[in-house]
């Protein structure tokens, strides 16, 4: 057996760095049944200072989450990852401290107003850094790596490649979305309010989802989120990055991140479920081919209208 065939056969036989699964949550009872079914992590957020979050959390359903996430041995991560306005500092120090009391193990950052406060009021306190559509380099990693983020969350709009690379030459472990959906734009503005307004239904509120449509590209539809940062439009297609787990397990990615925004929590349990028992079987051996079973039971409960793809995983972004 030539030198070549006995590396690969030793590193077959290694067991690779398992990747956290971490999901967003809604409430504290679906971040129980998110972490029963396998995620490692949990992420929550506050409305006021936190984007897309799928439930908005008070201080005490915080605690209550980082109670039953530790007690499992698990981690409760909180977003502020808004950017924030002048008018939305007030209190925010305040905040940090609580959180920090409550024994959070990260906060989820993309302004430096966070990072400051942090600094200030709870150094201790664990940061990950994310800017959605601004961390795409190494450099930019390392950067903020210095001024004390402990983690990086990636840019959705990354091609594999890309991804690898920025791990390759990151101070810090690095986090990857891998399934869900995505946002592709954000405005401060109350679109959807004003749009009802055009249309002479006054203050009422969103009763339903609502969709824009691509004219050119037949049965894309993007649904549209109004919240208290404004409003977000969202991707048409679930990232799935299931039967390309190995690779980045192979390459050292630290974190995978699920979306749990727009889906039901069963569906959000048997998507963590599948993960879970994927990351587990590629961790001894990212090569190993991907048992069938567990694709299928994503596309089991997947929604119809919403098809899965690799987002720019492995596709060039097209402005």
């Amino acid at each position: 057996m030539d030198l070549l065939s006995c590396l690969k056969e030793r590193m077959v036989l290694m067991n690779f760095h398992i990747p956290e699964l971490v999901v967003s949550a809604g409430s504290p009872e679906e971040a129980e049944k998110l972490l029963a079914a396998g995620a490692d992590a949990v992420t929550v957020g506050d409305g006021r200072y936190a984007l897309r979050v799928p439930g908005n959390f008070s201080m005490p359903m915080i605690t209550d989450v980082g109670r039953i996430a530790h007690g499992q041995g698990k981690k409760v991560y909180v977003a502020l990852n808004a950017l924030l306005h002048q008018e939305e500092l007030n209190g925010l120090d305040e905040y940090v401290r609580q959180l920090a009391q409550s024994k959070v193990d990260a906060v989820v950052f993309g302004d430096p107003a966070v990072l400051v406060a942090v600094q200030k009021t709870a150094p201790g306190l664990k940061r990950h850094w994310s800017t959605e559509t601004t961390s795409t380099n190494w450099r930019t990693v390392n950067f903020w790596a210095r001024k004390g983020a402990s983690r990086a969350i990636l840019a959705r709009e990354l091609s594999l490649e890309e991804v690898i690379g920025v791990k390759q030459q990151s101070r810090i472990p690095v986090q990857v979305q891998v399934h869900g959906m995505t946002c592709i734009f954000h405005s401060k503005r109350p679109l959807v309010s004003n749009y009802l307004h055009i249309l002479g239904k006054g203050d009422s509120k969103q009763e339903q989802l609502m969709v824009l449509k691509e004219n050119t590209r037949s049965g894309q539809h993007y649904p549209i989120i109004e919240d208290h940062n404004g409003t977000h439009v969202m991707s048409h297609e679930d990232i799935c990055m299931l039967e390309h787990l190995g690779v980045l397990i192979e390459n050292g990615i630290d974190s995978f991140y699920i979306e749990a925004l727009g889906k039901p929590l069963s569906y959000n349990c048997q998507v963590v479920s599948v993960y879970r028992q994927a990351i587990d079987c590629l961790a001894k051996n990212p090569q190993a081919a991907l048992d069938p079973a567990l694709l299928d039971a994503i596309n089991a409960v997947q929604p119809t209208e919403r098809p899965l793809g690799t987002g720019f995983y492995f596709r060039e972004q097209v402005y």
